[in-house]
């Protein structure tokens, strides 16, 4: 399966979580910067509130794309303690990551929101989205998050996931998915147009939501 877009992605997700239309109690949460354009169609044809979740995967010291843990918005983290024992990373590094990446998540809610304040998410209903999952370490963290916070329910809802990640997830949460496969190398391969997105704007997407509920 693909997809023209990510806004083609998000009406498709859309259409399979049509029972949340209209809902008070839901919400959707989307991880910058792609999975606001998803999030956005999403909310948009649901009717409903539309917010941030910011996590950040951390890397390898010389590889930043291969992810061995991920920082929450809470700036809690989880790690593959596993990829850490075998590639002999130090924990100094680590925890130098871990404080690099916080500000970072600080500095985005600051930027797409005008202030680092996270969410009361208690009884609400959680739709949490991204434009994909590859390794799946800031969607793990974000669902950490969102659990503490005591939510009503979580749907996880992406476009596509490799298919290990998707049987074992399910255990966890909700899950909505409209591809799941074993041949998966990275989440573009999915979609004919796949730019990256500014910080900009992500928050013209946050912005054009309220204006679009206001009318």
């Amino acid at each position: 399966m693909h997809f023209k877009d990510r806004h083609e992605a998000g009406i498709k997700l859309a259409e399979e979580l049509k029972k949340y239309k209209n809902n008070k109690d839901a919400i959707v949460l989307a991880i910058p910067r792609g999975g606001v354009e998803v999030g956005y169609e999403i909310a948009k044809i649901l009717n409903i509130n539309l917010d941030i979740v910011v996590t950040k995967k951390i890397g390898l010291p010389d590889d930043d794309e291969f992810a061995i843990g991920s920082v929450g918005p809470d700036k809690k983290v989880m790690l593959n303690e596993e990829t850490i024992r075998v590639y002999n990373i130090h924990e100094d590094y680590i925890k130098e990551k871990t404080r690099e990446i916080g500000k970072e998540i600080e500095r985005r809610y600051k930027a797409y929101k005008g202030k680092y304040q996270l969410q009361n998410l208690k009884n609400k209903i959680v739709i949490l989205t991204d434009d994909g999952i590859a390794t799946g370490f800031t969607i793990r963290v974000a669902i950490n998050y969102i659990k503490s916070q005591k939510p009503k329910k979580l749907i996880l809802a992406v476009p596509v996931a490799p298919s290990d990640f998707a049987n074992e997830i399910k255990k966890d949460v909700e899950f909505v998915c409209l591809h799941s496969t074993n041949l998966f190398f990275s989440i573009s391969q999915f979609y004919e147009s796949f730019p990256q997105l500014e910080d900009e704007e992500v928050k013209n997407y946050l912005k054009l939501l309220k204006i679009d509920k206001l009318t």
